[in-house]
């Protein structure tokens, strides 16, 4: 049987705990989020703040505690399951291949392609470019990564979760790398 909690929050997070050794992170925190609702979550180095967001990610699973989105308990979350809950996260260390373009990075594991699997470039540029003009986060699809700034990296970065239509969008840390005028 499902365990269903009748909430009109988004995102609920109770008790939740986590212990890497003999090192408590979070005790007992709670987390809720409303739909429309911005968070920030303030504190110093070590206080768990990103530990408690890739909980709710699925990079890390709590020690203890319970996690619910759209009122429906989660249990096992991973980041594939976060990604089909609509959960996207914008990690303070880029996980971009700087190899690849950015319109390669973008639709990496969500390609677009045409009948017979074949890879629609087309379509999948003219969709970048209608997100990067959509946010306002404009970016040339088919500059190499290596090629661009840290910026345009953390552009890139946030394209690659909006282009998979997140309800739930996490940004850690999101202007540690960033210059004055880029913040």
């Amino acid at each position: 049987m499902i365990k269903m909690k009748k909430t009109n929050t988004i995102v609920s997070m109770e008790n939740i705990t986590k212990v890497f050794g003999t090192n408590k992170v979070l005790d007992n925190v709670n987390f809720n989020l409303k739909e429309g609702e911005v968070h920030a979550l303030l504190g110093e180095n070590g206080a768990g703040k990103t530990t408690l967001m890739n909980i709710l990610f699925g990079l890390h699973a709590p020690t203890d505690g319970e996690l619910y989105i759209h009122g429906e308990k989660v249990s096992n979350m991973n980041p594939k399951k976060a990604s089909d809950l609509r959960i996207g996260m914008v990690h303070q260390h880029f996980m971009l291949i700087p190899k690849f373009t950015v319109m390669e990075n973008i639709m990496l594991g969500d390609e677009i392609t045409k009948t017979g699997g074949i890879l629609d470039r087309k379509k999948a540029r003219e969709e970048i470019l209608r997100l990067s003009t959509e946010y306002g986060l404009e970016i040339n699809p088919d500059l190499k990564v290596q090629d661009i700034s840290v910026g345009m990296q953390q552009r890139v970065e946030i394209l690659k979760a909006l282009s998979k239509g997140v309800d739930i969008l996490i940004f850690d840390e999101p202007t540690a790398v960033l210059t004055p005028q880029e913040i």
